[in-house]
């Protein structure tokens, strides 16, 4: 999708983070966080929630704001400003779907980042950390996405993304990941339902796009074509387990999935934009 060449964009849910020193991780606790980071990379929710919240040593810099980012031909041409505009309009979006809403905020870094679930690296690829509710991307992914995992790429690509992590916020602010058991995987366990919801989630905020308008009143992104939703479900079908599995281990082991094959994350993502977020029931289904 391309934005609106009149529309102007509140980059403030986007941050730049840096640091200036070495992650000094510090007992079993940490490295624990590390490894469920990166076990449950690649647009997946964050496990890391599960060990609760850390830091990580070193100084840690104040989130720089993307004060470039207020113009559709910033986000048009920049990464970092299509995340912000993304953002704006994904915070409108889901404002008028959920009734008390919260919003979150994203974390733009570069090699490492200490978040309210530990610290992280950019092999944890985009997640979002439940204790801090906040989601953090290493641009780098995007990269990878496409000469890793085949992804086609393109803008609504990198834009599901973030509105994907950002379904992993409506989970945890609305309450749907209590009582689940994050643990498990398999086809039809609770951490695939997870991930296909926010799949589902994602494809409901592109089903609406085109019509989301900023607060001046004008649309921030133009019709989203059929061009684009193909490099989307592209990028969804790469981070698939049987993909990933296939590609890295040479066989495909389901009873280990965690985020759902490359077929089911592009049916939810496309049931998801035909019918909207009451169509994202993964939970109350025999088998998602």
């Amino acid at each position: 999708m391309t934005f609106n060449d009149d529309a102007r964009i509140n980059p403030n849910k986007v941050s730049r983070r840096g640091r200036n020193t070495g992650i000094a991780v510090g007992g079993g606790g940490s490295l624990l966080v590390i490894g469920l980071i990166i076990a449950s990379q690649l647009l997946g929710v964050d496990l890391t929630g599960l060990v609760g919240g850390g830091t990580t040593g070193g100084q840690e810099q104040q989130g720089q704001p993307l004060s470039e980012c207020t113009t559709a031909e910033a986000a048009n041409s920049s990464i970092d400003c299509r995340i912000a505009g993304a953002a704006d309009s994904l915070d409108t979006y889901w404002e008028g779907q959920v009734e008390g809403y919260r919003t979150t905020n994203v974390v733009l870094f570069t090699g490492q980042v200490s978040t309210g679930c530990g610290g992280a690296t950019s092999a944890s690829g985009p997640f979002y950390c439940p204790p801090d509710e906040t989601i953090y991307v290493d641009t780098a992914f995007y990269d990878d996405l496409r000469s890793r995992f085949g992804s086609t790429g393109g803008p609504l690509a990198e834009m599901y993304v973030i509105a994907h992590e950002w379904g992993h916020h409506i989970q945890n602010s609305t309450g749907i990941m209590d009582g689940i058991d994050r643990q498990a995987t398999g086809p039809s366990s609770d951490s695939v339902r997870l991930e296909l919801q926010a799949d589902c989630f994602a494809g409901a905020w592109v089903g609406a796009a085109s019509t989301i308008k900023n607060d001046d009143g004008v649309l921030f992104l133009d019709t989203v074509t059929e061009a684009q939703i193909a490099d989307a479900l592209s990028a969804a079908s790469a981070v698939g387990d049987d993909r990933i599995q296939e590609s890295t281990q040479g066989q495909v082991t389901p009873e280990t999935w965690t985020h759902g094959s490359s077929e089911k994350r592009q049916q939810w993502f496309m049931i998801g934009l035909d019918g909207g977020p009451s169509a994202c029931n993964t939970f109350e289904v025999a088998a998602p």
